[in-house]
């Protein structure tokens, strides 16, 4: 009986000895699923103050408003331009994926072709991203703490044009309904504040938007950008090792550019529910 348990003891001993890779992951993986792990909780806390806000303000601009500019002038095409930035951002993960097999079959020239097809995705993603922010605050002047953008909460009846100037006599004068969006312009820095009727005969001068938004939008956007960048560098990093040999002569299959894919594909999820949350709700 004291053979026997002695024999078990030892076995068991097997598993508890040093240098065993914990959930069959070594080190560097665990410790690097440990910080996406604590990274999603930021991004989830960002993104639920954000809905919490987005769902209690009544005049909260809408995203098919906002959103609905192109490069070149083009508007009125909602969410079109923030999809090609998804669309960027996803075909990067699938190019990840790719250097990610490749360097399992250590094929050196495969990992590097593709891990550079990654970074100019991430490139161009960051690249829209630029353009979008641009437009907003020079074109649109949207900053962090003023928002022209919003949407009416009561119907009602504009006294003034777009422009500021009333409207001439036996003209037909532009209502709205609850809901709409609309936008103040800025003229010369001037802002053009509209004056309006309601359903019930008052008279009211168009407000500004939720503060919250912009500052909310830039500093979550600017955090998702900040974490694109930050993989950018860490991919540029690692395809000069690889194009150095560095992997090959340590022979771990090229484990580094597993983990950094780990971290790109973690960011490419965090922009689906960033998209979700102010692109469509």
């Amino acid at each position: 009986m004291a053979t026997h348990s002695l024999e078990h003891d030892l076995n068991q001993g097997d598993a508890w000895s040093g240098a065993k890779e914990p959930f069959k992951a070594s080190y560097g993986k665990l410790m690097m699923w440990y910080f996406l792990l604590s990274d999603a909780f930021s991004f989830a806390g960002l993104l639920i103050a954000y809905g919490t806000l987005r769902f209690s303000v009544p005049s909260w601009p809408v995203p098919d408003f906002v959103f609905s500019t192109l490069p070149g002038g083009i508007h009125h095409a909602p969410l079109i331009f923030v999809t090609i930035m998804t669309f960027v951002l996803i075909l990067s993960s699938v190019t990840m994926v790719r250097a990610v097999q490749e360097g399992h079959y250590n094929n050196k020239k495969g990992v590097i072709f593709w891990m550079l097809m990654t970074i100019i995705g991430g490139l161009g993603f960051l690249g829209c991203q630029a353009w979008e922010w641009t437009n907003l605050i020079a074109t649109e002047h949207m900053t962090i703490s003023t928002n022209p953008f919003g949407s009416h909460i009561e119907d009602g009846t504009y006294n003034v044009d777009e422009h500021g100037h009333p409207y001439a006599a036996g003209a037909v004068k532009e209502s709205f309904t609850k809901g709409s969006s609309y936008i103040i312009h800025k003229v010369d820095d001037n802002w053009i504040q509209r004056s309006y009727t309601t359903a019930s005969g008052e008279t009211k001068v168009q407000q500004f938007g939720p503060k919250a938004f912009g500052g909310i939008f830039f500093f979550v956007t600017g955090f998702h950008g900040f974490h694109v960048f930050s993989g950018v560098a860490f991919l540029t990093i690692i395809l000069l090792n690889v194009m150095s040999g560095l992997y090959e002569k340590r022979g771990n299959h090229y484990e580094m550019v597993e983990k950094i894919g780990l971290y790109w594909h973690f960011v490419d999820l965090v922009w689906v529910f960033v998209f979700l949350a102010f692109y469509l709700l």
